[in-house]
């Protein structure tokens, strides 16, 4: 008995501290919860307005998704897999950070040339920051200082200070960035750019673009690990890698139909990536370069932003 006991603790904390990926599915309007470590959908979640940004909280309770059409952030209890609140932030919004601490959320306002903060405990916008024509992806450092948006019809970044809440310069990059990834010493910074066909590097210390990497045909979003970068080719349905240091190529890995969202799992060991005609996510082996399952999730996985639970 006491066997039987020990066991069926140890699965239950395995189960617990498996890894999750929440897939917004544009078309179908809703969300589908992964469990990575089973490869089966565990739930599904109606969210409404062509959901397309997702962000889950760093301590995992929280899911910010947002919908364009209906002009509104959407918050979700992880655990208990149900919606808890909305907000409407009007225009376009698109993209979506959550601050480290959880203190702030951060949605990119497609149409409104602005990010909004919004306070999560009062769930209201609380201020507006200026950046570029039509911001898209969005990130934050990791010690929570600062926030790039990737202002795609500027082709440009905007750095914002967190602390002031406004625009401290604006860093040229490829024609239309999209995806933008910090890599996690917050030393430099990522982005898709879908017009070039191309990655650029940014220091962010420095505020400049330091390098490209040529990707395949409309790169969406990049994904880092294990000193490599993933990026997802919607045009071609594969992920270009290319090597973090030298920034040479390593591979092109064919996945499905038009991959759009990508990420690593805590571990570095796979990169998840949806793809939205296929209406499933890819996991590729990291050290084997090599997609190892496909998952099918709802119509028109997006998964744009940091879409894994730990």
């Amino acid at each position: 008995m006491r066997g039987l006991v020990l066991a069926a603790l140890v699965a239950s904390i395995g189960a617990a501290s498996a890894e999750e990926a929440f897939v917004t599915n544009q078309l179908s309007e809703n969300l589908t919860v992964v469990d990575l470590a089973t490869s089966r959908p565990v739930a599904t979640i109606a969210i409404g307005g062509k959901p397309a940004g997702v962000a889950v909280t760093p301590d995992g309770r929280f899911a910010y998704v947002t919908s364009p059409d209906a002009k509104a952030l959407t918050v979700i209890d992880a655990a208990a897999r149900q919606v808890v609140g909305k907000v409407n932030v009007g225009g376009g919004p698109l993209g979506v950070a959550v601050a480290p601490d959880g203190a702030a959320v951060y949605v990119a306002d497609w149409y409104a040339a602005a990010v909004r903060v919004i306070d999560p405990k009062e769930l209201r916008v609380i201020a507006d920051i200026a950046v570029g024509a039509s911001p898209s992806g969005l990130a934050v450092t990791p010690d929570g200082r600062l926030l790039l948006s990737a202002d795609r019809d500027a082709d440009s970044v905007s750095v914002i200070d967190t602390a002031t809440r406004e625009r401290r310069a604006t860093i040229k990059v490829g024609t239309r960035p999209f995806g933008i990834t910090i890599d996690a010493e917050g030393r430099r910074a990522y982005t898709a750019n879908v017009g070039s066909n191309d990655v650029s590097v940014i220091d962010i210390a420095d505020n400049k673009e330091i390098g490209r990497v040529k990707t395949g045909l409309r790169p969406y979003a990049v994904a880092l690990a294990q000193g490599r970068g993933f990026v997802a080719d919607q045009y071609e349905g594969t992920v270009s890698v290319f090597d973090l240091a030298s920034l040479a190529p390593v591979k092109r890995i064919r996945v499905g139909d038009y991959p759009e969202g990508i990420a690593a799992t805590a571990d570095g060991r796979q990169i998840v990536v949806a793809n939205w005609e296929s209406n499933s996510i890819s996991i590729i082996d990291v050290a084997e370069l090599k997609v190892t399952g496909e998952i099918k999730v709802g119509d028109g996985p997006r998964a744009f932003g940091t879409f894994l639970r730990r």
